[in-house]
């Protein structure tokens, strides 16, 4: 167990779980107006659904927020390398550096601060690994999670930008 927050726990997420956190994925992501969907960009959906894939990476992590009535509300993937953070642009290249991605809060747990929880996670699991910066990235179909990015200050940097086929990808850093 990572974190035990009243009702809440953050932990990295078991084998067993996978198919139910990248279902929670596709969902999330699939409603986001805006966003491209399934047809769209069938290569990202897939590596959603298919999250647990990315946990065979090293220093890769796959966190979840399970509630005391055991239900999954949220996860995200923490990278502690970011050779394998997986965007276009420079990110994948940044030293002394983690990221986190694909942050997804279940529907009907939203307003409770999960994404909060997850991020703060990241932020302290970085901090105890040394790094000097979290470096993230957005959408503009994501302004829940952008506004929160901001107000946890995190300073938009377009050096980090890049283009997801025809989605304009905006990049985010954090110093630690």
């Amino acid at each position: 167990m990572l974190v035990n927050h009243h009702e809440y726990i953050i932990r990295d997420a078991i084998s067993s779980e996978f198919l139910k956190i990248g279902k929670l994925m596709v969902d999330v992501y699939s409603q986001l107006e805006g966003f491209p969907n399934k047809d769209e960009q069938p290569n990202y959906y897939k590596t959603l659904a298919n999250i647990g894939n990315i946990t065979k990476n090293p220093k890769t992590r796959l966190l979840v927020v399970v509630s005391s009535n055991k239900k999954i509300e949220g996860a995200v993937v923490y990278f502690g390398d970011m050779k394998y953070y997986g965007s276009g642009g420079i990110a994948t290249s940044e030293k002394d550096a983690s990221g986190f991605r694909l942050l997804a809060v279940d529907p009907e747990a939203r307003g409770k601060g999960i994404g909060r929880l997850l991020i703060n996670t990241c932020l302290q699991i970085a901090k105890d690994e040394k790094q000097n910066q979290m470096i993230i990235h957005s959408t503009k179909a994501m302004q829940i999670a952008w506004k929160m990015y901001e107000s946890m200050g995190f300073a938009r940097s377009q050096d980090l930008d890049f283009k997801q086929e025809d989605l304009q990808v905006f990049g985010f850093r954090l110093k630690l």
